[in-house]
């Protein structure tokens, strides 16, 4: 699509898609990281957190430095399937 303003390049998320959850009364930051995955690819949020967060206070009126940021969360670690079903030592 053509002229569409990408807000998260990792997840290629538009500001239309931000702006339309907005519109639809999710104002929650952390409710807009789990539906739309902003701030979970490789720049863990350094880029769009920041620009979403603008949007956000600018559709509901609020401050920026009002609404509170995400909570960052330690990325887990794999573990293999015979570790889970006891079929293997850590």
């Amino acid at each position: 699509m053509a002229g569409k303003k990408i807000v998260c390049r990792c997840n290629d998320v538009t500001v239309e898609e931000v702006e339309a959850l907005i519109d639809s009364g999710i104002t929650d930051i952390e409710e807009l990281k789990r539906l739309l995955r902003i701030g979970m690819g490789p720049c863990q949020g350094r880029t769009c957190i920041p620009i979403v967060l603008g949007i956000l206070a600018r559709k509901t009126g609020r401050k920026q430095e009002d609404i509170p940021l995400p909570r960052a969360r330690v990325p887990t670690r794999p573990v293999r399937v015979e570790v889970i079903v006891g079929g293997a030592d850590e």
